[in-house]
Protein backbone atom coordinates (compact mmCIF):
# COMPACT_ATOMS: atom_id res chain seq x y z
CA UNK A 1 0.00 0.00 0.00
CA UNK A 2 1.22 3.45 -1.39
CA UNK A 3 1.91 6.64 1.04
CA UNK A 4 -1.23 8.53 -0.08
CA UNK A 5 -3.45 6.02 0.66
CA UNK A 6 -2.16 4.93 4.13
CA UNK A 7 -2.49 9.44 4.12
CA UNK A 8 -5.81 9.17 3.17
CA UNK A 9 -6.62 6.18 5.62
CA UNK A 10 -4.89 8.26 8.45
CA UNK A 11 -7.25 10.77 7.49
CA UNK A 12 -10.63 8.80 7.49
CA UNK A 13 -9.74 7.30 10.75
CA UNK A 14 -9.08 10.80 12.70
CA UNK A 15 -12.51 11.86 10.94
CA UNK A 16 -13.78 8.88 12.18
CA UNK A 17 -12.47 9.49 15.78
CA UNK A 18 -13.67 13.06 15.25
CA UNK A 19 -17.40 12.11 14.48
CA UNK A 20 -18.23 9.77 17.11
CA UNK A 21 -16.95 12.07 19.93
CA UNK A 22 -19.43 14.77 18.19
CA UNK A 23 -21.92 12.33 18.47
CA UNK A 24 -21.68 11.79 22.30
CA UNK A 25 -21.84 15.46 22.60
CA UNK A 26 -25.20 15.89 20.28
CA UNK A 27 -26.74 13.01 21.91
CA UNK A 28 -26.69 14.64 25.25
CA UNK A 29 -27.47 17.93 23.63
CA UNK A 30 -30.71 15.98 21.85
CA UNK A 31 -30.29 17.68 18.83
CA UNK A 32 -31.36 14.10 16.65
CA UNK A 33 -31.16 15.92 13.08
CA UNK A 34 -27.80 16.27 13.55
CA UNK A 35 -26.88 13.34 15.38
CA UNK A 36 -28.53 10.99 12.43
CA UNK A 37 -26.44 13.08 9.95
CA UNK A 38 -23.22 12.51 11.73
CA UNK A 39 -24.65 8.82 11.99
CA UNK A 40 -24.79 8.31 8.21
CA UNK A 41 -21.62 9.58 7.77
CA UNK A 42 -20.28 6.95 11.03
CA UNK A 43 -22.12 4.45 9.46
CA UNK A 44 -20.30 4.84 6.01
CA UNK A 45 -16.83 5.02 6.65
CA UNK A 46 -16.70 2.64 9.82
CA UNK A 47 -15.71 0.04 7.33
CA UNK A 48 -13.06 1.28 5.88
CA UNK A 49 -11.54 2.38 9.62
CA UNK A 50 -12.14 -1.48 10.56
CA UNK A 51 -10.34 -2.74 8.05
CA UNK A 52 -7.36 -0.09 8.23
CA UNK A 53 -6.99 -0.90 12.51
CA UNK A 54 -7.33 -4.55 11.27
CA UNK A 55 -4.50 -3.71 8.56
CA UNK A 56 -1.96 -2.04 10.95
CA UNK A 57 -2.61 -4.83 13.53
CA UNK A 58 -1.79 -7.68 10.94
CA UNK A 59 1.47 -5.43 10.07
CA UNK A 60 2.38 -5.27 13.76
CA UNK A 61 1.96 -9.05 14.06
CA UNK A 62 3.96 -10.21 11.12
CA UNK A 63 6.37 -7.97 12.01
CA UNK A 64 6.67 -10.04 15.38
CA UNK A 65 6.66 -13.34 14.00
CA UNK A 66 9.21 -12.36 11.49
CA UNK A 67 11.79 -11.51 14.17
CA UNK A 68 10.94 -13.99 16.21
CA UNK A 69 11.76 -16.80 12.95
CA UNK A 70 15.26 -14.78 12.90
CA UNK A 71 15.88 -15.15 16.85
CA UNK A 72 14.77 -18.77 17.05
CA UNK A 73 17.25 -21.42 17.22
CA UNK A 74 14.95 -24.46 17.37
CA UNK A 75 13.93 -25.51 13.96
CA UNK A 76 10.49 -26.59 14.89
CA UNK A 77 9.78 -23.74 17.00
CA UNK A 78 11.59 -21.35 13.34
CA UNK A 79 8.81 -23.27 11.14
CA UNK A 80 5.53 -22.60 13.21
CA UNK A 81 6.95 -18.97 13.45
CA UNK A 82 7.68 -18.89 9.69
CA UNK A 83 3.78 -20.45 9.32
CA UNK A 84 2.56 -17.69 11.19
CA UNK A 85 3.92 -15.64 9.35
CA UNK A 86 2.44 -16.55 6.14
CA UNK A 87 -0.94 -16.23 7.90
CA UNK A 88 -0.50 -12.85 8.91
CA UNK A 89 1.37 -12.11 4.93
CA UNK A 90 -2.10 -13.32 3.68
CA UNK A 91 -4.07 -11.41 5.83
CA UNK A 92 -1.99 -8.44 4.54
CA UNK A 93 -2.25 -9.19 1.07
CA UNK A 94 -6.03 -9.33 1.05
CA UNK A 95 -6.71 -6.20 2.96
CA UNK A 96 -4.33 -4.26 0.43
CA UNK A 97 -6.49 -5.67 -2.21
CA UNK A 98 -9.85 -4.87 -0.11
CA UNK A 99 -8.79 -1.45 1.34
CA UNK A 100 -8.91 0.40 -1.93
CA UNK A 101 -12.18 -0.93 -3.20
CA UNK A 102 -13.69 0.38 0.33
CA UNK A 103 -11.69 3.45 -0.66
CA UNK A 104 -14.03 4.23 -4.28
CA UNK A 105 -16.39 7.17 -3.64
CA UNK A 106 -19.64 6.00 -3.28
CA UNK A 107 -22.17 7.37 -5.44
CA UNK A 108 -24.33 9.21 -3.16
CA UNK A 109 -27.88 7.72 -4.72
CA UNK A 110 -26.70 4.20 -3.81
CA UNK A 111 -28.43 4.59 -0.67
CA UNK A 112 -32.01 5.97 -2.40
CA UNK A 113 -35.39 4.16 -3.33
CA UNK A 114 -35.71 4.02 -6.73
CA UNK A 115 -38.39 4.63 -9.85
CA UNK A 116 -38.68 1.45 -11.68
CA UNK A 117 -39.71 2.01 -15.62
CA UNK A 118 -40.52 -0.67 -17.95
CA UNK A 119 -42.11 -0.32 -21.38
CA UNK A 120 -42.62 -2.99 -24.02
CA UNK A 121 -40.16 -2.75 -27.22
CA UNK A 122 -40.16 -4.31 -30.32
CA UNK A 123 -42.27 -7.21 -30.91
CA UNK A 124 -45.89 -6.18 -30.28
CA UNK A 125 -47.78 -8.29 -27.95
CA UNK A 126 -44.43 -10.92 -27.22
CA UNK A 127 -42.90 -7.83 -25.60
CA UNK A 128 -45.94 -6.73 -23.71
CA UNK A 129 -45.92 -10.59 -21.99
CA UNK A 130 -42.15 -10.23 -21.55
CA UNK A 131 -42.58 -6.67 -19.93
CA UNK A 132 -44.87 -8.65 -17.40
CA UNK A 133 -42.55 -11.13 -16.73
CA UNK A 134 -39.83 -8.72 -16.56
CA UNK A 135 -42.06 -6.84 -13.73
CA UNK A 136 -42.62 -10.43 -11.67
CA UNK A 137 -38.91 -11.28 -12.01
CA UNK A 138 -37.84 -7.88 -10.39
CA UNK A 139 -40.91 -8.21 -7.62
CA UNK A 140 -39.69 -11.40 -6.67
CA UNK A 141 -36.18 -10.25 -6.19
CA UNK A 142 -37.44 -7.12 -4.13
CA UNK A 143 -38.95 -9.69 -1.94
CA UNK A 144 -35.90 -11.10 -1.41
CA UNK A 145 -34.08 -8.33 -0.64
CA UNK A 146 -37.08 -7.48 2.09
CA UNK A 147 -37.81 -4.26 -0.23
CA UNK A 148 -41.42 -2.87 -1.01
CA UNK A 149 -42.78 -2.31 -4.58
CA UNK A 150 -45.48 0.34 -4.56
CA UNK A 151 -47.28 0.40 -8.59
CA UNK A 152 -47.47 3.90 -9.67
CA UNK A 153 -49.33 3.40 -13.20
CA UNK A 154 -49.33 0.22 -15.45
CA UNK A 155 -50.85 -0.44 -19.07
CA UNK A 156 -52.19 -3.86 -19.30
CA UNK A 157 -52.92 -5.61 -23.34
CA UNK A 158 -55.44 -8.13 -23.36
CA UNK A 159 -52.96 -11.07 -23.01
CA UNK A 160 -51.79 -10.29 -19.31
CA UNK A 161 -48.92 -8.67 -21.03
CA UNK A 162 -47.92 -4.60 -19.79
CA UNK A 163 -47.03 -2.40 -22.14
CA UNK A 164 -45.73 -0.25 -19.38
CA UNK A 165 -45.36 -0.66 -15.69
CA UNK A 166 -44.24 2.89 -13.17
CA UNK A 167 -43.37 1.67 -9.85
CA UNK A 168 -41.83 3.11 -7.04
CA UNK A 169 -39.22 0.58 -5.20
CA UNK A 170 -38.26 1.32 -1.57
CA UNK A 171 -35.81 0.03 0.73
CA UNK A 172 -31.89 -0.67 1.68
CA UNK A 173 -29.55 0.54 -0.72
CA UNK A 174 -32.38 0.41 -3.61
CA UNK A 175 -30.41 2.07 -6.16
CA UNK A 176 -26.93 0.73 -5.64
CA UNK A 177 -28.25 -2.96 -6.74
CA UNK A 178 -30.70 -2.11 -9.07
CA UNK A 179 -29.07 0.89 -11.69
CA UNK A 180 -27.45 -1.42 -13.62
CA UNK A 181 -30.48 -2.74 -15.06
CA UNK A 182 -31.08 0.43 -16.99
CA UNK A 183 -30.97 -0.52 -20.97
CA UNK A 184 -32.88 -2.86 -23.42
CA UNK A 185 -33.64 -6.09 -22.48
CA UNK A 186 -33.43 -8.94 -25.29
CA UNK A 187 -35.55 -12.38 -25.06
CA UNK A 188 -35.62 -15.15 -27.91
CA UNK A 189 -38.10 -17.54 -28.10
CA UNK A 190 -41.12 -18.84 -29.58
CA UNK A 191 -44.08 -17.01 -28.80
CA UNK A 192 -47.16 -18.18 -27.33
CA UNK A 193 -48.79 -16.65 -30.43
CA UNK A 194 -46.05 -18.85 -32.56
CA UNK A 195 -48.05 -21.53 -34.55
CA UNK A 196 -44.91 -22.61 -36.45
CA UNK A 197 -42.44 -22.93 -34.21
CA UNK A 198 -40.12 -20.05 -35.19
CA UNK A 199 -38.09 -18.33 -32.86
CA UNK A 200 -38.69 -14.33 -31.93
CA UNK A 201 -36.72 -12.21 -31.15
CA UNK A 202 -37.99 -9.01 -28.86
CA UNK A 203 -37.12 -6.33 -26.55
CA UNK A 204 -38.25 -3.97 -23.14
CA UNK A 205 -36.77 -1.09 -22.24
CA UNK A 206 -35.92 -0.54 -18.60
CA UNK A 207 -35.14 2.87 -16.50
CA UNK A 208 -33.93 2.59 -13.01
CA UNK A 209 -34.39 6.19 -11.76
CA UNK A 210 -33.04 7.61 -8.11
CA UNK A 211 -36.01 8.71 -6.58
CA UNK A 212 -35.71 12.32 -6.29
CA UNK A 213 -36.38 14.35 -2.95
CA UNK A 214 -37.47 17.76 -2.98
CA UNK A 215 -34.51 19.20 -1.82
CA UNK A 216 -32.95 17.29 -4.51
CA UNK A 217 -35.47 19.06 -7.66
CA UNK A 218 -36.62 22.21 -6.91
CA UNK A 219 -40.11 22.51 -8.49
CA UNK A 220 -42.09 25.81 -8.77
CA UNK A 221 -46.05 25.24 -8.62
CA UNK A 222 -46.68 28.43 -11.52
CA UNK A 223 -44.39 25.92 -13.55
CA UNK A 224 -46.93 22.85 -13.48
CA UNK A 225 -49.95 22.25 -15.16
CA UNK A 226 -52.36 19.75 -13.33
CA UNK A 227 -55.34 18.03 -14.96
CA UNK A 228 -57.79 15.63 -13.89
CA UNK A 229 -60.12 12.80 -15.59
CA UNK A 230 -61.28 9.38 -14.75
CA UNK A 231 -59.23 6.69 -14.48
CA UNK A 232 -59.75 4.17 -16.91
CA UNK A 233 -59.41 0.01 -17.05
CA UNK A 234 -60.27 -2.23 -13.94
CA UNK A 235 -61.33 -0.78 -10.88
CA UNK A 236 -64.49 -0.93 -10.09
CA UNK A 237 -67.53 1.24 -9.21
CA UNK A 238 -65.45 4.20 -8.95
CA UNK A 239 -63.46 4.05 -12.85
CA UNK A 240 -65.09 6.60 -15.03
CA UNK A 241 -67.49 8.00 -12.27
CA UNK A 242 -64.83 10.21 -10.43
CA UNK A 243 -61.96 12.25 -11.53
CA UNK A 244 -59.31 11.08 -9.13
CA UNK A 245 -56.89 9.85 -12.74
CA UNK A 246 -54.08 13.19 -12.32
CA UNK A 247 -52.20 14.29 -15.24
CA UNK A 248 -49.05 16.89 -14.37
CA UNK A 249 -47.40 18.74 -17.23
CA UNK A 250 -43.71 20.56 -16.12
CA UNK A 251 -44.20 23.23 -18.49
CA UNK A 252 -40.82 24.20 -18.84
CA UNK A 253 -39.28 20.69 -20.27
CA UNK A 254 -42.48 19.55 -21.12
CA UNK A 255 -42.41 16.39 -19.25
CA UNK A 256 -45.81 14.33 -18.32
CA UNK A 257 -46.33 12.11 -16.28
CA UNK A 258 -49.88 10.75 -15.40
CA UNK A 259 -51.04 8.21 -12.07
CA UNK A 260 -54.40 6.83 -11.98
CA UNK A 261 -53.49 3.86 -9.84
CA UNK A 262 -54.77 5.07 -6.52
CA UNK A 263 -58.78 5.79 -6.02
CA UNK A 264 -57.28 9.03 -4.69
CA UNK A 265 -56.62 12.03 -6.21
CA UNK A 266 -54.65 13.41 -3.32
CA UNK A 267 -52.74 9.89 -3.65
CA UNK A 268 -52.59 9.83 -7.31
CA UNK A 269 -51.03 13.25 -7.37
CA UNK A 270 -48.44 12.88 -4.52
CA UNK A 271 -47.17 9.57 -6.71
CA UNK A 272 -47.25 11.58 -10.07
CA UNK A 273 -45.22 14.35 -8.02
CA UNK A 274 -42.93 11.27 -7.23
CA UNK A 275 -42.49 10.73 -10.76
CA UNK A 276 -41.89 14.00 -11.78
CA UNK A 277 -38.76 14.92 -9.44
CA UNK A 278 -37.61 11.67 -10.60
CA UNK A 279 -37.41 12.06 -14.27
CA UNK A 280 -36.51 15.62 -13.82
CA UNK A 281 -33.63 14.46 -11.34
CA UNK A 282 -32.22 12.13 -13.92
CA UNK A 283 -31.83 15.17 -16.58
CA UNK A 284 -30.13 17.21 -14.53
CA UNK A 285 -28.09 14.09 -13.59
CA UNK A 286 -27.44 13.41 -17.28
CA UNK A 287 -26.16 16.71 -17.64
CA UNK A 288 -23.79 16.90 -14.73
CA UNK A 289 -22.38 13.70 -15.53
CA UNK A 290 -21.84 14.31 -19.48
CA UNK A 291 -19.69 17.87 -18.45
CA UNK A 292 -18.08 16.03 -15.46
CA UNK A 293 -16.68 12.97 -17.67
CA UNK A 294 -17.55 13.64 -21.34
CA UNK A 295 -14.32 12.14 -22.68
CA UNK A 296 -14.51 9.04 -20.94
CA UNK A 297 -16.97 5.84 -19.81
CA UNK A 298 -16.66 6.04 -15.88
CA UNK A 299 -19.77 3.11 -15.23
CA UNK A 300 -20.92 -0.24 -16.69
CA UNK A 301 -22.68 0.70 -19.89
CA UNK A 302 -23.94 4.02 -20.06
CA UNK A 303 -28.01 3.44 -19.07
CA UNK A 304 -29.01 4.38 -22.47
CA UNK A 305 -31.69 2.72 -23.31
CA UNK A 306 -30.79 2.30 -26.58
CA UNK A 307 -28.23 -0.07 -25.40
CA UNK A 308 -28.71 -4.03 -25.82
CA UNK A 309 -27.57 -5.11 -22.18
CA UNK A 310 -28.57 -8.64 -21.45
CA UNK A 311 -30.29 -11.28 -23.30
CA UNK A 312 -32.77 -13.89 -22.64
CA UNK A 313 -32.90 -16.86 -24.42
CA UNK A 314 -34.95 -19.89 -23.51
CA UNK A 315 -34.48 -22.52 -25.76
CA UNK A 316 -30.67 -22.32 -24.11
CA UNK A 317 -32.30 -21.49 -20.47
CA UNK A 318 -29.75 -19.03 -21.25
CA UNK A 319 -29.34 -15.43 -19.46
CA UNK A 320 -26.31 -13.02 -21.02
CA UNK A 321 -24.79 -9.82 -19.70
CA UNK A 322 -23.36 -8.25 -22.68
CA UNK A 323 -21.14 -5.97 -20.87
CA UNK A 324 -19.29 -8.22 -18.33
CA UNK A 325 -19.21 -11.33 -20.35
CA UNK A 326 -21.49 -13.18 -17.85
CA UNK A 327 -23.72 -16.24 -18.88
CA UNK A 328 -25.80 -18.51 -16.94
CA UNK A 329 -27.42 -22.13 -17.60
CA UNK A 330 -30.42 -20.98 -15.71
CA UNK A 331 -33.11 -18.84 -16.49
CA UNK A 332 -35.79 -20.06 -14.87
CA UNK A 333 -34.00 -19.06 -11.82
CA UNK A 334 -32.98 -15.48 -12.96
CA UNK A 335 -36.90 -14.91 -14.06
CA UNK A 336 -37.83 -16.23 -10.62
CA UNK A 337 -36.12 -13.40 -9.22
CA UNK A 338 -32.71 -14.88 -8.26
CA UNK A 339 -30.45 -11.91 -9.39
CA UNK A 340 -27.61 -11.98 -6.99
CA UNK A 341 -24.69 -13.54 -8.96
CA UNK A 342 -25.46 -10.91 -12.24
CA UNK A 343 -25.82 -7.97 -9.62
CA UNK A 344 -22.72 -8.74 -7.66
CA UNK A 345 -20.84 -8.50 -11.03
CA UNK A 346 -22.22 -5.52 -12.01
CA UNK A 347 -21.25 -3.66 -9.35
CA UNK A 348 -17.43 -5.56 -8.60
CA UNK A 349 -16.98 -4.47 -12.47
CA UNK A 350 -18.24 -0.87 -11.96
CA UNK A 351 -15.81 -0.82 -8.50
CA UNK A 352 -12.93 -1.84 -11.16
CA UNK A 353 -13.99 0.40 -13.54
CA UNK A 354 -13.80 3.42 -11.13
CA UNK A 355 -10.25 2.13 -9.64
CA UNK A 356 -8.83 2.46 -12.74
CA UNK A 357 -10.70 5.40 -13.52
Amino acid sequence: MDGITFQKLRDIEARFAEVEARMSHLAVAQDQAAYQKLAREAKEIAPIVERYRAYKDALQELAKVQEMAKAESDPELREMAHEEARAFEAKRDALDALIPLLLVPKDPNDEKNVLLEIRAGTGGDEAALFAAEMFRMYQRYAERQGWKVDVVSQNRTGQGGLKEVIAMVEGERVFSKLRYESGVHRVQRVPITEGSGRIHTSAITVAVLPEAEEVDVKIEQKDLRVDTFCSSGPGGQSVNTTYSAVRITHLPTNTVVSCQDEKSQIKNREKAMKVLRSRLYEVALAEQQKAIASDRKSQVGSGDRSEKIRTYNFQQARVSDHRIGLTLHRLHDVLDGDLDEIVAGLIAHHQAEKLKA
